[in-house]
């Protein structure tokens, strides 16, 4: 039993939805199994608080609304009551449980009387220290209420604002290990509770005083502000002193404020007894409140600088700085930033800490909250006034740090040397150079793939702090190109560079100079046993040069020509280097040096569509060669120049030339566009149609076993069980008259599935849909695998009356359970009697346990209807498939009837009205569907009796 729960569990915490469609259940159903077992005295605790996790990983899909939510957690609060005092896990499984529901479920922030009986349950449980020196499970029980109370909190600020004054005693009071959750939920209450007095414009100190005093009425209030809260977004209470700090709300109390000042003084002494993580977000919390009361001065923190400056922790450091963002040269003097400064740079080069640690500290400096800072708290990385090149000495990259480091340190040290000013001459800039220059002699050596992504992000860093000195730029760009020539493969390593350079750095002429170094390179290189994908790396370059208008383009022309004619001849001449060439002469086109290379150029495309081995090769050279010795240089380069304009421009750039005027209608009627709305909807004629066998079968009325000529027919190859459903294809409500969709053609609507319950669908077709006509009639043919209900998502591809083609898509179809129902499909010659006889053979073999049938199952249902309305049941919905009324025209006693649900399911009901109720017995060779059967009686009784 425990095997068997223990994979249901894992398998729906995995995938809910996975686990739904496997087993054919419901969430509803795997709820209520989930409280019967739970409910259930014979299970063992271990069982049941495995069968507590899909509660606390998945609330909102065992209890999709909010009433469902607090009828589970009154459920699991009276398991709570009914367990043994001494049954410690399971308890803290069901409070976890019980708060998870409610929280995610929206119930908190609604405050329903579910979450009342909660509070208080929680509240007696944290009260309770009548066990305090027995073993550690009841403090684990009173540490899990602390937690659940403040996820309650957290959620809903301000609700147990009535009771701070209780929480404060027994935080005072606690003096065991549960003195830090008691200490947790006690600050997040307070901050909580002054936040929601600094946002009420009329509460002063008066209000302060008698909310920390325990008064009830104030606390009431308190409370009743923060249902204004609800409405809003609780994340941004998380953190004030994240954002801007005139943000922050304040509350005006005056200089004096004792009480809170004496509550603040006591956290910060009991700080020291709790773990790091712990006396960081006290630390915050604590942080918060001073900043928005100003009767509280920022000293009172001063006795924790000593400690928290010489701290190693990470999170410690972290609630330091943001204390020093918070209250700047009010808090901390010049010294402190100094030595803050300092303890920074020594942890960032710690060999006992990891690396995530030590880029920690090195983004601490490049964020360092600044006693005077100049810019505003928003701005990008900036080094602190106070960070000399002298401290950065410690942190200069060396080529054993690992890429993420090396990579910080020296975009750091760029930074310190930029605000030093040096220049070429500076001896810390020619160590960051030599450190570049090591770096692309180790790439050049075969380094490896990061040390090659490390080398040219470390070039783009040192171009984009010192690309303006000439000297370097001018020396690194010979090493690349040297670096080029002996590794032509680092092609989109070389451009890539060059293009965010050029884009990082506009002004500046390296990209253009770096390019000419390339093209210098490359037209110098012998065509003597270059491979081919050499030579397609170098065309690839030429072709970004050649995109550069200050280059001449002379060279790139020369060079190509020698290609052109090498490869002619050459088992180079392949379609991929042929593409190459194309793209460097595309380039060449559009440049507005062309006149000078016009006859050159010209000569390389005649010969290339004359001579080159590839067809289409030939082809495009030949179109390139006409365009070029017909259209003007204006029109040349409006045809090959895509028109660009910017989204919401009324007039759209157009090029010169009427060909490629033509060509955008084209494109435009050739684009598949998307509508913004629905335009079409599927709308559902009548019941579902009954299977009918084709005609050639025989009828079998001369065999004595109904049963076994009725199961011959699906042998059949003609066999294909199927439901047909017949909807209307009409303009949706959103569709008004008189828009361009009132005349739709060429529809192809396509249908795709949710789940693997049928057959996949083919696209169906509907040759028009005009408003002024009738409807089309669209008739789908499914194919059920199980015979359950599903939703298909539809979508539909037209034409308009103006030639465009459009996308859109339709409102999802529901298949509802009823629809897969089908009459039995027997013989047409069958008569009522033979139809009865096979009624009677499939309910002998469901219910006589027959090992054939070890799916089957049977199983009761109840209501209460008079014989009217269960006469117009019967005719509304089960009409078809009634086989039998024993009674005639009086009062009948039994009514039978049988569904066939495709492809091989059967349902069978027997009706009969007792004195006081209605039962329906139910048999079916399908146990899976005895959820579906269920759910559809509860709809059409409910319904009838309503």
């Amino acid at each position: 039993m425990t095997e068997q729960w223990a994979e249901k569990v894992l398998l729906f915490c995995r995938s809910p939805a996975r686990f739904l469609s496997a087993s054919g259940t419901t969430a509803d159903a795997v709820h209520a199994e989930l409280l019967r077992e739970l409910r259930d005295d014979r299970a063992q605790d271990h069982v049941k608080v495995l069968l507590l996790a899909p509660y606390c990983e998945h609330p909102l899909v065992l209890c999709p609304s909010v009433s469902v939510a607090e009828d589970s957690a009154l459920e699991l609060m009276s398991v709570f009551s009914q367990c043994s005092p001494k049954v410690f896990p399971l308890r803290c499984h069901l409070l976890v449980a019980v708060t998870s529901v409610l929280v995610c479920t929206d119930c908190v922030r609604r405050r329903s009387s579910a979450v009342q009986d909660v509070l208080e349950l929680l509240l007696v449980i944290v009260q309770d220290t009548s066990e305090l020196h027995s073993d550690g499970s009841s403090r684990s029980l009173r540490a899990t209420a602390c937690d659940c109370l403040r996820e309650m909190e957290a959620c809903c600020p301000g609700l147990l604002s009535q009771h701070l004054e209780l929480l404060g005693a027994l935080r005072q009071r606690e003096s065991s290990r549960l003195h830090q959750a008691y200490t947790e939920l006690y600050s997040l209450v307070l901050r909580n509770s002054v936040l929601q007095l600094a946002q009420d414009t009329g509460s002063g100190p008066e209000q302060l005083k008698a909310l920390l005093e325990g008064d009830v009425c104030v606390a009431s209030e308190v409370t009743q502000d923060s249902d204004l809260m609800n409405g809003k977004d609780v994340s941004a209470l998380s953190s004030l002193v994240l954002g801007p700090m005139g943000a922050v709300p304040t509350l005006q109390t005056g200089p004096e404020c004792k009480e809170l000042r004496s509550i603040l003084s006591s956290l910060l002494e009991d700080s020291y007894l709790l773990t790091s993580l712990a006396q960081s977000s006290l630390l915050q919390k604590l942080i918060e409140l001073v900043a928005m009361v100003p009767g509280v001065s920022p000293s009172i923190f001063r006795a924790q600088l000593l400690r928290l400056l010489g701290t190693t922790e990470v999170s410690l450091l972290h609630t330091t700085l943001l204390m020093k963002s918070a209250f700047t040269d009010s808090l901390f003097s010049a010294e402190d930033e100094e030595f803050l400064l300092k303890r920074l740079v020594v942890l960032s080069q710690h060999p006992l800490l990891s690396t995530a640690e030590k880029l920690f500290y090195l983004d601490c400096l490049l964020h360092f909250p600044e006693n005077r800072p100049i810019g505003s708290g928003d701005r990008d990385e900036v080094l602190p006034v106070l960070f000399t090149p002298q401290l950065a000495t410690a942190l200069v990259p060396t080529v054993f740090n690992d890429r993420v480091t090396m990579l910080t340190r020296f975009n750091l040290l760029s930074m310190v040397y930029v605000e030093d000013g040096e220049d070429e001459e500076g001896k810390g800039l020619a160590y960051l150079y030599e450190h570049l220059v090591a770096l692309l002699g180790i790439v050049g050596n075969g380094g490896n793939r990061d040390t090659v992504s490390t080398f040219f992000r470390a070039s783009f860093l040192f171009l984009s702090h010192f690309g303006h000195i000439e000297n370097f730029s001018r020396h690194l760009i010979k090493r690349l190109c040297e670096l080029y020539l002996d590794h032509t493969h680092l092609a989109p390593q070389l451009i890539n560079l060059a293009n965010e350079t050029q884009s990082k750095l506009p002004d500046s002429n390296f990209t253009v100079a770096l390019l000419q170094g390339f093209q210098r390179t490359i037209t110098k290189v012998s065509l003597t046993n270059l491979k081919s994908q050499e030579l397609t790396c170098h065309l690839r370059v030429l072709s970004r040069v050649a995109e550069e208008r200050d280059i001449p383009q002379r060279p790139t022309l020369l060079f190509l020509s020698a290609v052109v004619v090498a490869s002619a001849s050459s088992p180079l001449g392949n379609w991929r280097l042929g593409n190459s060439i194309l793209a460097v002469c595309r380039c060449l086109l559009t440049h507005p040096d062309l006149d000078s290379m016009l006859v050159t150029l010209a000569d390389v495309l005649q010969h290339m569509s004359s001579s080159y081995r590839d067809t289409d090769i030939q082809d495009h050279s030949r179109l390139y060669y006409t365009l070029l010795t017909n259209l003007s240089k204006e029109k040349l380069a409006g045809v090959l120049e895509r028109g660009t304009a910017t989204e919401g421009d009324q007039v759209k750039k157009r090029s010169l030339s009427c060909i490629v005027a033509e060509s955008e209608g084209q494109a435009s009627i050739l684009t598949i566009h998307r509508t913004k709305k629905d335009v079409l909807k599927l709308v559902e004629l009548n019941a579902t149609e009954p299977r009918q066998l084709p005609e050639d079968v025989k009828d079998s009325c001369g065999s004595v076993d109904a049963i076994v000529d009725y199961r011959s027919q699906f042998d059949g190859p003609e066999f294909a069980s199927e439901v047909t459903v017949r909807y209307q294809l009409v303009h949706s409500e959103e569709n008004q008259p008189g828009s361009p969709f009132d005349r739709l053609f060429s529809i192809r609507l396509h249908l795709s599935l949710t789940d693997d319950h049928y057959e996949a669908l083919r696209d169906v077709s509907v040759p028009c849909l005009l408003r002024e006509t009738p409807p089309p009639v669209i008739s789908l043919k499914l194919r059920p695998r199980q015979p359950y209900p599903t939703t298909l998502n539809a979508s539909a591809v037209f034409t308009t009356q103006d030639g465009l083609t459009w996308y859109s898509n339709l409102p999802n179809i529901e298949v509802s359970f009823q629809q897969t129902f089908c009459p039995v499909p027997v013989p047409p010659a069958w008569g009522p009697l033979r139809r009865l006889d096979l009624f009677n053979a499939l309910w002998s073999e469901i219910c006589g346990g027959s090992e054939e049938m070890v799916e089957s199952a049977e199983s009761l249902f109840c209501c209460g209807l008079d014989r009217g309305a269960l006469e117009e049941l019967l005719q509304r919905h089960l009409k078809t498939f009634v086989l039998e009324d024993d009674g005639g025209g009086g009062d009948w006693h039994e009514v039978r009837a049988m569904v066939f649900l495709p492809p091989l399911s059967h349902l069978l009901l027997k009706v009969r009205r007792e004195e006081d109720a209605v039962t329906f017995d139910i048999a079916t060779d399908n146990w899976r569907l005895l959820p579906h059967v269920n759910s559809f009686l509860q709809d059409i009784t409910s319904s009838d009796t309503r």
